[in-house]
């Protein structure tokens, strides 16, 4: 069996991974478009502390553990640093009401999701020790298991550890091949290459690979701006993730690092620019929280396009029509969380097995009209 995966951000290479681990012959086809969301998230890996519980909840709080299966498979296939670590998180405010309901949700949450880890409410003293740079009278809810993950480093391991198992690469634009009726492979400049299967996990680019099918699957950029800072001589490495009521968010990396984001643009297209109203958002909320940060070097601002659907919930399963199609993407603002258990239920889909966790939710055939 062949198999061609569109797109290589992390649902695409974490697809590609799942199948050659499985014997499957499997070229991934990347357009290396400005603007790709994997290399620009952020990478907070906190599901259960979503305030919204939806339609791809389920799937995201999944996501979240299966990273503790995740790091140990890469690591027997010699990838031993995917720069994943749990940090623990911080739900942040300085309302009491609101921290009560929080902490009372998360270890309610915690019964069922072990992997949230020790729920504890924490005051602004001891808030400040986890991250110092936290305004003053902010207190917080603690969940220890909290994570974060350099999205580059990622996927530079899938595919690496992929590749040594025989997965081939593609540089250029795909363009479905469709022959009465069903997708036979891709056109990527002017090479045919023929397939058994395709997975398209393209992101916001998606409804583009799709438009030879009429598909009908609703996908659209929304940009994001994020920025870095770097904070010279201040260790970062243990410092959690900070979460906000107001959905911007704080985390950090080693290498006196830290990352603060981030912009939901909808509308703006494939407008890859840092703009002045996008930075001016990022750094006012930053600093709100965290006035410390102050005096960081502003080191670069990120511009990335997430893939965002309707309803919010991401896209995976085989397209309606065409079983030959199965589909990983849509992740939105959560493409860090959950494309890599995504990109392995889309190759269990590709093979023909029963994905391990119901895609009722999140298969593109909620688009099809009925």
């Amino acid at each position: 069996m062949r198999v061609i995966v569109i797109g290589s951000g992390i649902g695409g290479a974490s697809c590609a991974y799942h199948l050659v681990r499985r014997g499957v012959e499997t070229i991934v086809v990347d357009a290396g478009d400005a603007g790709a969301a994997t290399p620009a998230g952020a990478g907070i890996v906190s599901p259960w502390t979503s305030r919204h519980v939806g339609a791809g909840f389920d799937l995201a709080a999944r996501a979240g553990a299966y990273y503790r299966t995740l790091v140990p498979a890469l690591a027997e296939d010699g990838e031993a640093d995917v720069s994943f670590e749990i940090v623990g998180g911080l739900v942040a405010s300085d309302d009491d009401t609101y921290l009560s309901a929080v902490s009372d949700r998360l270890s309610q949450r915690a019964r069922q999701w072990p992997e949230l880890g020790e729920v504890r409410r924490l005051d602004a003293a001891q808030a400040r020790e986890l991250f110092p740079p936290l305004a003053d009278g902010l207190g917080a809810v603690h969940v220890s298991g909290a994570g974060r993950v350099d999205g580059r480093v990622l996927r530079a391991a899938l595919l690496r550890a992929a590749q040594r198992r025989g997965l081939r690469r593609s540089s250029g634009r795909a363009r479905l091949v469709v022959e009465g009726g069903t997708v036979r492979g891709v056109v990527v400049d002017g090479e045919r290459i023929d397939a058994d299967a395709v997975v398209v996990s393209a992101g916001a680019w998606t409804p583009d690979v799709l438009a030879p099918l009429d598909a009908g699957v609703e996908i659209a950029p929304q940009r994001g701006q994020i920025s870095h800072f770097t904070l010279p001589g201040t260790d970062t490495t243990a410092w959690p993730v900070v979460l906000p009521p107001t959905g911007h968010y704080l985390l950090a990396f080693p290498g006196s690092r830290v990352v603060a984001g981030a912009t939901r643009e909808t509308g703006a297209g494939f407008d890859h620019r840092v703009t002045v109203e996008g930075q001016r958002e990022v750094l006012d909320h930053a600093l709100r929280v965290a006035p410390g940060l102050g005096t960081a070097t502003l080191a670069e601002t990120r511009v990335g396009f997430r893939p965002a659907t309707p309803d919010g919930a991401p896209v995976v399963g085989s397209l309606d029509g065409h079983p030959e199609v199965v589909l990983a993407t849509g992740f939105g603002a959560g493409g860090l969380t959950v494309a890599p258990l995504a990109g392995r239920l889309a190759a269990q889909a590709v093979v023909g097995e029963e994905p391990e966790v119901p895609l009722d939710e999140v298969s593109p055939q909620r688009f099809t009209p009925r």
